[in-house]
């Protein structure tokens, strides 16, 4: 830029570096400016704790048509971040690591870890809301134990997807983005612990899988959906009566482990199997 104040005079010449100088400056201050004011906007949105444990959300698939006989839980916590850009835009988001399993292979080791990491997060006053990234098969599961031992009423979302990330529509992206948008807005406040996916914001008390293949499959076929999401904002129609959160009497904090309880299932003509007491 000097180049172009070298043919002029010597006092035209002065002018001229000034000016450009001036300028150079000008911009200098500018960026500076709009740096400060990115960080303050960034600084002033909600902080919202991912959690993942796995799952076809973090799934990976051989080809983009793939969306069975998937690799779950391959992604980690960090690269399920990075797979949203937009998640900057309503949250401050951190990641952390519990398990990368498929849901399946959850444990009740893993689910009082979970337990208690939520708790820990929830009590420190920068967090608004806990995100949990799960695998579909036991979701509902890990939700609704979340809904008895969290003591909290921040919001803690659960969500995961039907298809791998590496599906050429996969619907994981979508669903961390609204799940995150729900647990950072102050109306998810005390409705007990919900689960996001496909644009329907559900109670863990009411919400169940319903088929193994759609992505429409957590409904609540009988008490209805908590709200919904339009254009990544979410409305809110009902509100969960029954107790949860912060109302149970369950608490883990003390606990090393979970009592086990086994669930046997009867049928007609079962014939007897081991174990199974009376006919």
């Amino acid at each position: 830029m000097k180049d172009a104040c070298a043919q002029l005079s010597q006092v035209k010449r002065l002018a001229c570096t000034f000016l450009i100088f001036g300028f150079l400056a000008t911009g200098s201050l500018n960026a500076q400016a709009q740096t400060q004011a990115q960080t303050q906007q960034q600084t002033a949105l909600p902080h919202v704790a991912v959690l993942a444990t796995g799952g076809t959300i973090a799934g990976t698939a051989a080809t983009e048509t793939q969306s069975t006989g998937y690799k779950p839980g391959v992604l980690t916590a960090d690269a399920l971040l990075k797979s949203v850009p937009s998640l900057g835009k309503v949250a401050r988001v951190s990641g952390e690591q519990i398990s990368n399993v498929g849901s399946e292979n959850i444990t009740n080791a893993i689910l009082l870890k979970l337990s208690k990491r939520v708790n820990e997060l929830l009590a420190q006053p920068d967090i608004a809301g806990v995100v949990v990234t799960h695998g579909t098969d036991t979701l509902e599961e890990t939700a609704y134990f979340l809904n008895l031992v969290v003591k909290s009423d921040k919001p803690v979302v659960v969500t995961g997807s039907m298809r791998p990330s590496t599906a050429i529509s996969a619907d994981g992206p979508s669903n961390l983005l609204q799940a995150v948008t729900v647990a950072a807005s102050p109306e998810a406040r005390g409705r007990g612990v919900m689960i996001v996916l496909n644009d329907r914001i559900g109670s863990a008390r009411y919400t169940t899988k319903t088929n193994a293949d759609s992505l429409d499959t957590f409904k609540s076929p009988d008490d209805g959906y908590l709200g919904t999401l339009v254009d990544n904002v979410p409305h809110f129609e009902t509100a969960v009566v029954k107790l949860h959160t912060t109302q149970t009497p369950f608490d883990v904090s003390n606990l090393d482990s979970l009592p086990e309880v086994d669930i046997m299932y009867g049928y007609q003509n079962d014939g007897g199997h081991p174990g199974r007491r009376g006919t």
